[in-house]
């Protein structure tokens, strides 16, 4: 199993105690942090964090040479970003108070409250990663670069709010914190996740799964494994995704669906970074990376009492939205040649010429498919091609056939007795009516006249007749 460092930083333990250092140190390591740096002098303290991030430091009060409250100071006015905790003696709480107003983050006394002080690192490395996820998102956004454009090769854009969702990703990589993608059914939302795991140059695999139809045990099973006789058939262990997951990335996909027994379990996954085994009583632990994707919208099922309230919030540590290919079209040029290109060299045929007129036809179109759907199409078209230009037509009798919003705005029109004029005061003249539509039409067809008339079902003519009534 990969040994994975957590956090990525290490949480640093500065007293004169050895065996304090020692038997804390276990107690973090048992608990899943297993990134540590101790130290008994504290003279080195300054020049270690000169040499090296930390993701939290835990401070003794009093100590030789340098005492905490005078080491203190100096941390905070060099990296006021680390959280502090000190830690005291049962009779020295009051300048462990008098610490706080220099900036520690909290204190502890040493003998009596290690669960609480447990509880403390965690909290205080949560709010170390915050504080430097802050600092890299600020240098990404306002310097507008790609440390690593080579990892998003795959997506194919040149659009602005993909390009700042790569920016995004660049800078929550390695923190190691939950990620939730959402985004529509083929907008690439596990081209991203992979781009996630290869950004956080962990060692492991990339291990996806689609979670959607697996009732308990099959989620159980499938991604803790099982013991060997925990249930009829089970004829010998098996180790689940998780653990395959280990010092990589698990991708688990339509979380949405999770049946609320899965979703406690994924919960204590999250939580507690621990699993059960079908037919084990011995908790497991995993240090994978989770990512997480859905194309339902997580906020909607969670008021509506079908997902966790403390699961969503858990698993949206991070967010990524994609939008949907009717909200990048600028993008459509670049995809239809890459397209294009990648399934004639599967056919064995010769990349062909498509008309100027095609991506203005497929600007009119709102794929709800999205780019999976532009494949299809292109895939389609190509499979009947058979001249040097490539034909229109299946492009046309697909988008014609299948545009939902004019489906859905002719029976809402039929069902409700409401048109475009509904709530217009003055009915405008038949002539700007037709002014008005020729324009709409012109607008979506991205100045195309032969792709709007067809849209409206007319000539080329009668649309520049149409054009022109308003100025008579």
């Amino acid at each position: 199993m990969s040994k994975t460092l957590y956090p990525i930083h290490p949480v640093m333990l500065v007293d004169d105690e050895e065996a304090w250092l020692r038997s804390f140190g276990l107690v973090l390591r048992s608990n899943g942090i297993t990134n540590i740096v101790s130290l008994q002098d504290s003279r080195k303290v300054m020049d270690m964090l000169e040499d090296r991030e930390v993701s939290a430091l835990v401070l003794d009060l009093t100590m030789p040479h340098l005492s905490g409250e005078e080491l203190l100071p100096q941390i905070k006015e060099t990296y006021p970003h680390i959280p502090v905790i000190i830690i005291t003696g049962l009779d020295l709480v009051d300048k462990a108070v008098q610490c706080m107003k220099y900036g520690a983050f909290d204190y502890y006394t040493k003998v009596t409250e290690e669960e609480r002080l447990l509880s403390g690192v965690r909290k205080a490395i949560d709010i170390g990663l915050l504080r430097t996820e802050n600092k890299s998102l600020k240098e990404h956004f306002l310097e507008d670069k790609l440390e690593h454009p080579e990892v998003f090769e795959h997506i194919i854009t040149h659009n602005k709010k993909m390009r700042s969702i790569f920016q995004y990703c660049e800078a929550i990589a390695q923190t190691g914190e939950p990620v939730l993608i959402t985004g529509e059914t083929g907008s690439g939302k596990e081209l991203i996740a992979r781009a996630l795991h290869e950004l956080s140059a962990r060692k492991g695999s990339f291990v996806p799964v689609n979670v959607a139809g697996l009732d308990e045990t099959m989620f159980t099973d499938t991604l803790f494994g099982h013991k060997k006789g925990a249930y009829t058939g089970a004829d010998q262990s098996r180790e689940g995704l998780v653990e395959k997951a280990a010092g990589g990335s698990l991708f688990l996909d339509e979380i949405g669906d999770l049946s609320p027994a899965s979703q406690v379990k994924l919960l204590r996954l999250l939580q507690e970074r621990e699993y059960l085994p079908l037919g084990s009583d011995i908790p497991k632990r995993t240090d994978c990376r989770m990512i997480f994707a859905t194309h339902r919208s997580i906020e909607s099922l969670q008021q509506a009492a079908d997902f966790r309230k403390d699961l969503f919030y858990r698993l949206r540590a991070h967010h990524i939205e994609l939008p949907p290919l009717r909200q990048r079209l600028d993008d459509l040029p670049l995809l239809v040649d890459h397209f294009m290109r990648e399934t004639a060299k599967k056919m064995n045929k010769k990349p062909p010429a498509f008309p100027k007129e095609l991506i203005s036809l497929l600007k009119t179109y709102n794929f709800p498919g999205n780019i999976r759907e532009l494949q299809h199409l292109i895939l389609e078209a190509l499979s009947k091609h058979t001249s040097r230009t490539l034909s229109m037509d299946s492009f046309k009798e697909y988008i014609y056939q299948r545009n939902p919003q004019q489906e859905t705005d002719l029976e809402s029109i039929k069902t409700q007795g409401r048109t475009p004029f509904s709530d217009l005061e003055n009915l405008p003249s038949m002539k700007e009516v037709g002014y008005y539509l020729a324009l709409e039409a012109l607008q979506r067809a991205d100045g195309n006249q032969t792709i709007a008339a067809e849209m409206l079902g007319i000539t080329r003519q009668a649309l520049n007749w149409r054009l022109k009534q308003v100025d008579k």
